[in-house]
């Protein structure tokens, strides 16, 4: 069912600051910002070949990312997001595993363009999991 690692999301308190380490210190080719109301967030991503860094951070006070960033201030992992073909069929057969998907379960547009959903870190061995429709 998961195809390959889409990225990897990272938490940060200062969008701005963050990109500069990736461009800068790390010499990483960075997207734009780009905000995603629908999500409570601001993302870049970082394009490290293979896969991507997602730098998240919060857009509004009642941002999810806000939560994560009172109890992790210098931020942190927030999520890995992995790649699915047919985003309904794997939303299906999660929840008949017992897995629970957050929100209504209907997938919401992503910074990508494509549906996404994301899972229960407490199903996934702590880690919070994002699936993207491929």
């Amino acid at each position: 069912m998961l195809d390959r690692l889409n990225h990897v999301a990272i938490a940060v308190p200062d969008l701005a600051a963050a990109t500069a380490t990736y461009a800068g210190s790390l010499g990483a080719k960075v997207s734009a910002p780009q905000a995603l109301p629908e999500h409570g967030v601001t993302v870049v991503f970082v394009d490290v070949g293979n896969t991507k860094i997602e730098l998240l951070e919060p857009l509004g006070a009642d941002s999810p990312i806000a939560g994560f960033l009172a109890k992790n201030p210098s931020g942190g992992m927030h999520h890995l997001c992995y790649e699915v073909d047919d985003i309904i069929a794997a939303r299906d057969h999660l929840q008949v595993a017992g897995a629970r998907v957050l929100g209504s379960g209907e997938p919401k547009i992503g910074a990508h363009g494509k549906p996404v959903l994301f899972l229960h870190p407490k199903d996934f061995q702590g880690t919070l999991v994002e699936l993207e429709q491929a």
